[in-house]
């Protein structure tokens, strides 16, 4: 069983694990943490790497909030600009017709909890990658699973990851960009995206 934290559609490198696991575990019981893949993610945008962040509420008394207790600021129109920064990103994308209808619930849903959204993020693209929905949840903290993948929600990381280059909507202008959300690679490789994920394979810095 691989043990992951839900995060806003998450980057690549998390789903090159997700699908190789025979089980899939949420971590439930962490505390939230800023600069991380919880509330945040990277699609290519016009100008290059684009950030998408979920605003979260915090409770200013210096105590820590678990992931699972943190509320989203809905004073700022953030479900409104992520759709527009992703139609102008990838509306021109071979496969974002494909499977709009399916993103716009994330998106006109009224959510409270930011692991809510999370949760929604990840059944979308399970449901892309006609993958099931299985998982389970923990009930308390994991200190040392088997096999523990929480590491890929730290945004700060820098992975080497071994990815296959794969056309990207403006490589002719900035490159390609690695371990972007799974919605660039979802949008740019459509059916193809499972086996893009099994021919890839993870590994770190020393």
């Amino acid at each position: 069983m691989a043990l992951f934290l839900p995060t806003y559609f998450s980057p690549i490198s998390q789903y090159i694990e997700i699908v190789k696991a025979d089980k899939i575990l949420f971590e439930f019981e962490d505390n939230f943490q800023k600069q991380t893949y919880r509330n945040r993610c990277y699609i290519y945008g016009a100008n290059g790497k684009q950030l998408l962040n979920i605003p979260v509420k915090h409770l200013g008394n210096g105590k820590k909030t678990k992931t699972k207790d943190t509320k989203i600021d809905n004073t700022y129109p953030w479900q409104i600009h992520h759709l527009k920064s992703i139609q102008a990103a990838y509306s021109n994308s071979p496969f974002f017709e494909f499977y709009q209808d399916d993103l716009l619930p994330v998106f006109t849903k009224k959510y409270k909890f930011l692991l809510d959204v999370n949760i929604d993020t990840h059944l979308f693209l399970m449901d892309a990658l006609q993958l099931p929905y299985n998982y389970t949840k923990t009930t308390e903290y994991l200190l040392k699973p088997t096999k523990d993948f929480r590491f890929l929600a730290n945004a700060k990381l820098t992975p080497t990851i071994n990815l296959d280059n794969y056309i990207q909507i403006f490589d002719d202008k900035h490159g390609f960009l690695s371990n972007l959300s799974m919605l660039d690679l979802l949008f740019m490789e459509g059916t193809n995206v499972t086996n893009y994920l099994e021919n890839n394979t993870l590994s770190l810095k020393e």
